[in-house]
């Protein structure tokens, strides 16, 4: 992995001047982001204002048309996401990297055992003895609450809660230091998505994993991130600590954001 110029602090992820447009339509427009080790942050807005797109660039899944994303990884080397080849990107997302989909269909084998898509990221760590992967798949099923007797069975069998939580056991069987969300709880009913919640907040402060969350849900952002960026036409009009941008928004689009969830 090649080395880019040191970030300037101990931030683990940072985008600078990010800029990409669809056609004429601006996606992302000077978008500045940082990420500290073990912290969440949760990208909120609505549909179209770009959190998503800016979730694909920090994540290196799509590129900015200007700008830089960098990552400081476990030798302290800091990498230009955007720079590095493509093996090396999907070595990165193998190892210290992971994605949660809104639809864990998307990061999940359907006709694969639920066992052996846990086993599958292990095995592209280097993991080569059965037992121990059986074990450890048998382990992170049942940190995600899910019965150990439906180790050998489909996902397909599976609800759309127990898909999910299946999705977040591929994901974070490895440790990563670095997961990105995107809508993790939308579609699921309100009892399932409470329950998944306090499963997603727990694992997270345990693992000391960070994570970049997108939700267009105020209520899960208050509940998970430690901090806020408020995303309105492909612009962060306003970022802090979660409670303070939610107790006391300042930008007229966040007020308008916060009164919406209090008037429902």
């Amino acid at each position: 992995m090649t080395s880019a110029s040191p970030i300037a602090d101990a931030t683990l992820l940072s985008g600078r001047g990010l800029n990409l447009s669809f056609g004429a339509i601006p996606a992302l427009a000077d978008v500045d982001v940082d990420l500290w080790p073990g912290e969440m942050l949760a990208i909120v807005g609505e549909s179209g204002s770009g959190k998503t797109t800016l979730l694909n660039v920090l994540s290196g899944r799509r590129a900015p048309d200007s700008g830089v994303v960098r990552y400081r990884d476990p030798d302290e080397s800091v990498l230009d996401v955007h720079a590095m080849p493509a093996p090396a990107l999907r070595t990165l997302h193998r190892s210290d990297w992971g994605f949660v989909h809104q639809d864990p269909r998307q990061n999940l084998r359907m006709n694969v055992s639920a066992g052996g898509n846990v086993g599958e990221r292990l095995m592209a760590r280097g993991a080569r003895h059965y037992g121990d992967i059986r074990a450890t798949a048998l382990d992170w099923l049942m940190q995600v609450e899910i019965d150990a007797d439906r180790l050998d069975d489909l996902p397909r069998t599976f609800s759309g809660g127990m898909l999910q939580r299946l999705q977040i056991a591929r994901t974070l069987v490895t440790h990563p230091r670095l997961v990105f969300m995107d809508e993790p709880t939308g579609g699921l009913d309100v009892s399932v998505q409470a329950r998944l919640l306090d499963l997603i907040r727990s694992l997270v402060a345990r693992l000391r994993i960070a994570v970049v969350l997108v939700t267009h849900d105020i209520a899960v952002a208050r509940l998970l991130a430690h901090r806020i960026a408020v995303m309105q036409r492909g612009r962060i009009v306003e970022t802090g600590l979660t409670d303070q941008v939610l107790d006391d928004p300042r930008h007229p689009y966040t007020q308008l954001l916060v009164s919406s969830v209090l008037n429902a």
